[in-house]
């Protein structure tokens, strides 16, 4: 039955342009935002999993931070360590050719004296952002390491727990107080016992050096695993909500097409009732 009044033929084709119209807005818009899922509305499951992740990866940049700030602090203190071993060897050497009669002991103990004092200036500067992994004290609040966090460890739905690796102070201040411990050398005597005392000093400042690079070698590989985690992460991220551009630009030529047709099917179906006129001529 053919009707002035309705046109089920246009209002199919109204409806079928609709949709195309709709499927063509989503697909301009996941070329525009590179999206496929930019929105709760567009796939809340796969949104909410995204937005957990993306937090995670937030949580993970600044753990990376973190990581740099301790790697920078343990750096400084090993580098300190090494420079003390390296006086020590020298304070070495002068105690060992003290141990000679012929010798001017003042001008040796004098020697002494200048390099205790300059291991002394070593483990006083030895601080990054307050922090000296060289003294008893580490932070001038009675610390005697420091904690840096090393990753977010999560399982299942549970909120996320922070994992920190903790650096211990070699304490050169306490250990190594040339100043207080080093006999003074004055002849063949004192000259045996402080070069005992420094073979002692130099073996607790290389323990301690040796203990630094260990530590920074962990916080180096974490911070190396944590990047290379994060990487990770976003990938997943992006294989989940990222638009595959070859496919959206096959769909979108798709789309227009039907598009266009769509709109001419609509006319047609418009134009139907004016060929009831024929029937009245």
């Amino acid at each position: 039955m053919s009707s002035i009044l309705t046109n089920n033929s246009a209002m199919v084709a109204l409806q079928t342009l609709k949709s195309i119209n709709s499927n063509l807005a989503d697909t301009q818009n996941a070329i525009s935002t590179g999206k496929e899922i930019a929105t709760a509305k567009e796939g809340s499951a796969i949104w909410a999993i995204t937005r957990v992740m993306e937090a995670d990866v937030a949580g993970f940049n600044a753990v990376s931070d973190a990581l740099a700030l301790g790697e920078s602090t343990v750096a400084v203190a090993s580098a300190a360590a090494d420079q003390i071993v390296n006086v020590l060897e020298e304070m070495k050497e002068l105690a060992v050719s003290a141990n000679s009669e012929n010798v001017d002991f003042a001008k040796i103990q004098n020697d002494m004296a200048e390099r205790a004092a300059q291991v002394g200036s070593i483990i006083s500067a030895a601080q990054f952002n307050g922090a000296n992994l060289l003294a008893t004290d580490v932070d001038g609040n009675g610390a005697t390491s420091v904690s840096v966090i090393s990753s977010l460890d999560r399982v299942g739905s549970a909120a996320p727990t922070p994992a920190t690796i903790a650096v211990d102070t070699v304490d050169f201040e306490a250990d190594i107080d040339l100043a207080a411990d080093l006999t003074a050398i004055t002849d063949t005597a004192t000259a045996a016992t402080a070069l005992g005392e420094i073979e002692a000093f130099l073996q607790t400042a290389i323990d301690g050096a040796a203990a630094l690079g260990a530590s920074a070698k962990r916080l180096e590989d974490q911070q190396e695993f944590v990047s290379k985690l994060t990487d990770a992460m976003k990938s997943g991220i992006g294989s989940l909500i990222d638009t595959d551009m070859e496919a959206t630009s096959a769909r979108l030529q798709a789309l227009q097409t039907q598009q266009q047709l769509g709109v001419q099917a609509l006319s047609i179906a418009n134009q139907a009732p004016q060929t009831l006129l024929q029937l009245f001529r």
